[in-house]
């Protein structure tokens, strides 16, 4: 080997040795870095999920503080003090709130029962259950379209990608839950793409969903609707009508029965609404919902604050209560002439006042004429057709005028049908007890008010005076019933407004 070759041998190995050298060091520059690199992510990562558990429990504080903050106090106090005293404590609470339940549920309910049971409802049952019984009712919402991209390579061969955050199916979502004695209230807040008719129409598939007898659906906001379930009946048993004299009078709120809610349902019989037109097949319990406010009003009858008049076609039902009516009829005839004497009363009070007042005052001299028409379809229908006619002018007189005026109507029928109560709009309140068909309801309460969970056709035999009532001021069906007035109260009735006039607490009109 000449010293050429070896020169130039050498100098390829210092090169050689040089660039090792230099890559080494690079290299190690580079690991440096990627630890770097990668201990920074570690950590923005770790800060990230951090920032996002804090987010989470932060958000769960704000929309679920009463049960974050019960859970944070539990194991705070087993960390403390122990779990031995929470479990003597717990003891000690469930005992006391299970004697004051049993001494004093109202005022049990009201402070503690409802606020327990809303948690327990709401975590145990809706929360969890009710996201799938949506979706078998068909109240979700499926992106069918999901987003598709495509990409073509140099070879011809496609990559398709979708977009899985998107994919899937929506679920309307639980905000609140609220339980009372017998419902239970869950508003959820409607996904794109959903209407609260949807739930209307789905009302009675949610109810078997939570094997419930009922399930009505509210419109809270555009976006809220509001699913009540009927837990358990309130309505089961009969509704006792009121002593005699035992309430004061308040012509604009009678009491008539107890609201599926457990409250007194009241009826106006002056003012606004007061007209009412009540629908029931036979047995249904018309007479109640006629009988109990008469009831509840006798002081102002027998002041004479009130006249009360009856139109009985059947010559039955009214005649057995016979002394409290100021006017009374059985034949078509008597009735036309009945009502020939109320318009021309009213049409005097019109030309008295008017100008003067937009709403009479009832006094005696001006009293309230409330005028009780059972069997109205019989007199409206089934009879000759000049009488028919000028019976159904009378009506519609009454009830278009006679509310500023102080002349009150309240209709009975079993047939709801237009051709029967022609006159059937002219009524602002409607009662619609049980009834043979479905296709009722609508003709008495409206159209969608079976979906809306009035479903009257449904009423079982047996629960006389149960109804709905939709009308003025009322936004859903509310079913009610009608206090139970038994014969001796009527007796009762007629022999408290034929004796002397005694001090019975006012009337409000």
């Amino acid at each position: 080997m000449d010293a050429h070759t070896f020169g130039v041998l050498f100098l390829g190995g210092v090169g050689l040795a040089v660039v090792v050298w230099v890559l080494h060091k690079l290299g190690s520059a580079l690991a440096s870095i990627a630890e770097a690199l990668a201990a920074a992510a570690v950590v923005f990562f770790a800060l990230w999920w951090l920032l996002k558990a804090l987010g989470w429990m932060v958000a769960q504080i704000v929309m679920h503080p009463r049960t974050t903050i019960t859970v944070l106090a539990l194991v705070a106090w087993c960390y403390w003090v122990g779990w031995v005293s929470l479990l003597v404590s717990l003891c000690v609470v469930g005992s006391g709130l299970a004697c004051w339940r049993w001494f004093h549920l109202v005022s049990y309910d009201q402070w503690a029962g409802q606020f327990l049971r809303t948690w327990w409802q709401k975590w145990a049952i809706y929360v969890p259950k009710l996201p799938s019984w949506l979706h078998a009712c068909g109240l979700s919402v499926k992106d069918d379209a999901i987003p598709v991209d495509l990409t073509v390579t140099l070879v011809g061969r496609k990559k398709i990608t979708r977009d899985r955050e998107r994919a899937g199916v929506r679920i309307p979502k639980v905000k609140r839950v609220k339980s009372g004695p017998s419902w239970d209230e869950v508003r959820v807040q409607l996904v794109p793409g959903q209407k609260p008719e949807d739930f209307d129409d789905a009302a009675r598939a949610l109810a078997s969903a939570r094997k419930v007898g009922r399930c009505q659906v509210r419109e809270v906001a555009p976006d809220v609707v509001s699913i009540d379930f009927q837990r358990r009946d309130l309505l089961a048993a009969p509704v006792p009508c009121p002593e005699l004299g035992s309430m004061p009078v308040d012509l604009r709120h009678v009491w008539a029965g107890r609201t599926e809610y457990g409250q007194d349902w009241r009826v106006p019989l002056f003012g606004s609404g007061s007209h009412t037109l009540t629908a029931g097949a036979s047995g249904a319990g018309k007479n109640s919902v006629m009988w109990c406010p008469l009831v509840a009003i006798a002081p102002a009858i027998r002041e004479g604050l009130v006249r009360v008049s009856g139109i009985d076609p059947k010559g039955m039902e009214l005649a057995y209560g016979r002394g409290i009516f100021h006017r009374y009829a059985v034949t078509p005839k008597d009735a036309l002439a009945l009502l020939d004497d109320l318009v021309d009363a009213m049409d005097k009070r019109k030309s008295e006042f008017a100008g003067r007042v937009r709403s009479v005052p009832i006094s005696s001299e001006n009293p309230l004429e409330l005028i009780e028409f059972d069997e109205i379809g019989a007199l409206t229908k089934y009879t000759d057709r000049k009488t028919r006619e000028q019976i159904v002018e009378k009506v519609a007189l009454l009830t278009t005028q006679g509310r500023a005026l102080g002349f009150t109507v309240r209709g009975y029928v079993q047939e709801p049908t237009k051709e029967t109560v022609p006159v059937r709009e002219l009524f602002p309140r409607r009662i619609c007890l049980r009834v043979t068909a479905k296709s009722h309801v609508g003709m008495v309460l409206g159209d969608q008010a079976y979906e809306r969970g009035a479903w009257a056709n449904r009423i079982d035999e047996s629960a006389a005076g149960v109804g709905y009532v939709w009308g003025e001021g009322l936004r859903e069906p509310l079913r009610v019933r009608a206090g139970w007035v038994p014969d001796a109260s009527v007796k009762a009735l007629e022999a408290y407004v034929g004796g002397q006039v005694g001090h019975w607490g006012g009337v409000a009109a």
